[in-house]
């Protein structure tokens, strides 16, 4: 798949997987996430998330699941779906996102 011209969905959980799924039907993805074994779970057809079935993940095209940096930046969007957990104050941890933003950044 020709990456140029690609979205890069940032974070592959019970938001982002469903999201590059979707947006694969009409758009080169690069689906990205930080966890090497969650990569390798969804190239194995297993979303440990449950949002998408193993016959939609061996259905789908259009997309590369990868926890390689350097192939996010061949796209032209981005969109960022990391968790921010709440501490027992009930503030936001921004780090994970911000991480994600520096990654985007680079």
């Amino acid at each position: 798949m020709n990456t140029n011209n690609s979205i890069a969905v940032i974070g592959l959980g019970y938001v982002g997987l469903p999201l590059a799924l979707a947006f694969s039907k009409q758009y080169s993805v690069i689906g990205f996430d930080n966890s090497k074994n969650r990569i390798e779970r969804l190239l194995n057809y297993q979303d440990d998330t449950r949002e998408v079935d193993e016959l939609e993940l061996r259905n789908v095209s259009n997309i590369v699941f990868t926890s390689c940096p350097n192939l996010i930046s061949k796209a032209t969007v981005f969109i960022i779906t990391v968790p921010t957990p709440v501490d027992e104050n009930k503030e936001p941890d921004l780090s994970i996102l911000s991480s994600a933003t520096e990654l985007v950044g680079k």
